[in-house]
């Protein structure tokens, strides 16, 4: 697993990527501490999403969507 600092990231961020689609882990590091702040993983190692829950609403509250219910991502997003 190869380190940048921000700086380095961004002066470098193709070849950076390059790395992650060969199969690197690469670590980024932010501040005057340079500690880490996040990791690039190839999409085939990162975690399995899990699902969602509703939290203190589970149970209580649901919605149903009429047939032929149609709304764009833009509709969704208020654009």
């Amino acid at each position: 697993m190869t380190t940048h600092t921000i700086g380095e990231f961004k002066a470098r961020f193709s070849d950076i990527l390059e790395e992650v689609r060969r199969g690197a882990i690469v670590g980024v590091r932010y501040g005057r501490e340079k500690k880490p702040v996040a990791f690039l993983v190839p999409p085939e190692r990162a975690p399995a999403p899990t699902p969602r829950k509703l939290g203190p609403l589970q149970g209580k509250a649901g919605f149903r969507l009429k047939p032929g219910f149609k709304m764009t991502d833009a509709d969704l997003l208020g654009l």
